[in-house]
């Protein structure tokens, strides 16, 4: 069965334009396609264009979709940028949250206060949102509004600024690749120009019979490629030289960043010493550079030794060490001292009782 033809010659309708349809004089866009909807941020009602400059022309006035009261100003409408109101609603709450809590994570000591922030300021937005504890997070936002209104101009002249170095920088990359583009388009016409000149000119040359014609297409081929290697290398030299322009700082603040961290170089990583820090002194020996013995000898040229990183330095400072370090440990001056310690009551427990009687005893004979 055919679909009946519209009538007016207006589109046919098409499932979901009941939105387009005005809640106030009930227009619809099936009879009317020009028709444009607007809508004001303080209730997000959408109502068509005529029924706004009727009602709204004179001055502020209550929304009149049934059961709104909220005022609205002519001045405050516009069109609406997203097909679902609620998302056009939460784009608009985050953008005014966020030009007031517009802090920077450099200006925080730790990871974790930046964290915080962020959550703090997400539970604001979360209330507005889904309409909970509107008027006290509502004072909260113009309370600190009011207390950190300097901080929060300055933070938006930055982002003002660094927006704008990013549009500079993005404009400034669309126009060196424009100019690649006329530079490329330029040096292919000129080697096309260069060609079709060296052709007449050959031309010319077997018309007057200056030679035969292998030697004219020599001599003119040469011609064309000296020219065409001059051009080239003024071109690369011109690059070259914006380039190091660029270097220089020449166009510095077309790509200045402000606003980032200081890059930290982190220290150079010691040397590992096996002893933590320990210097062995050699007291009682000298250790050689060099120890002549023939299992040394060997040892030092044997490839299946060395391979694997054996060291006979290594090895003769160890057998000194073994040898030498009992040197300087005097046993006897040791357990002296510890009888004498004893004695006087200030050694351990198992010192006293080594001396002859518990601590008890020791203590008595003290006093």
């Amino acid at each position: 069965m055919s679909r009946a033809p519209a009538r007016n010659g207006a589109a046919p309708r098409r499932p979901g334009d009941e939105d387009d349809i005005c809640p106030v004089c009930k227009s619809s866009r099936y009879l009317n396609p020009s028709m444009r909807f607007l809508v004001n941020p303080e209730c997000y009602h959408k109502m068509c264009e005529s029924c706004v400059d009727r009602i709204f022309s004179h001055g502020p006035a209550p929304c009149p979709v049934a059961g709104c009261a909220r005022t609205l100003r002519k001045a405050r409408f516009r069109r609406q940028t997203f097909e679902d109101l609620h998302i056009e609603r939460e784009v608009d709450i985050r953008r005014r949250v966020a030009g007031v809590f517009n802090k920077r994570e450099e200006e925080f000591e730790s990871l974790r206060d930046w964290n915080n922030y962020l959550e703090e300021v997400e539970n604001l937005t979360w209330n507005l949102l889904q309409g909970v504890d509107v008027k006290e997070t509502e004072k909260k936002l113009d309370a600190y509004k009011r207390q950190n209104e300097q901080e929060i101009k300055q933070n938006a002249a930055i982002e003002s600024q660094e927006n704008a170095n990013t549009e500079a920088q993005f404009a400034a990359q669309r126009e060196q690749a424009r100019l690649r583009r006329e530079a490329a388009r330029n040096e292919e016409l000129d080697e096309r120009r260069e060609k079709e000149e060296g052709r007449r000119e050959m031309v010319d040359m077997m018309a007057r019979g200056d030679g035969d014609a292998d030697t004219i297409a020599r001599e003119t081929q040469k011609v064309v490629l000296k020219k065409s290697t001059a051009r080239r290398t003024a071109a690369e030299r011109s690059r070259q030289q914006a380039a190091a322009k660029v270097d220089n700082g020449a166009a510095a603040p077309l790509f200045s960043i402000q606003g980032l961290k200081r890059v930290v170089q982190p220290a150079p990583e010691k040397e590992y010493d096996p002893f933590g820090g320990y210097v062995i002194k050699h007291e009682y020996y000298y250790l050689r550079d060099h120890y002549e013995h023939s299992w040394l000898d060997n040892a030092r040229s044997d490839a299946q030794i060395t391979a694997g990183g054996y060291d006979v330095r290594e090895y003769c400072a160890r057998a000194m060490m073994e040898a030498f370090g009992g040197l300087g440990v005097f046993v006897e001056d040791e357990i002296r001292e510890r009888e004498e310690m004893a004695d006087k009551g200030v050694g351990t427990a198992s010192a006293a009782a080594a001396g002859g009687g518990g601590g008890e005893g020791v203590d008595g004979d003290v006093l």
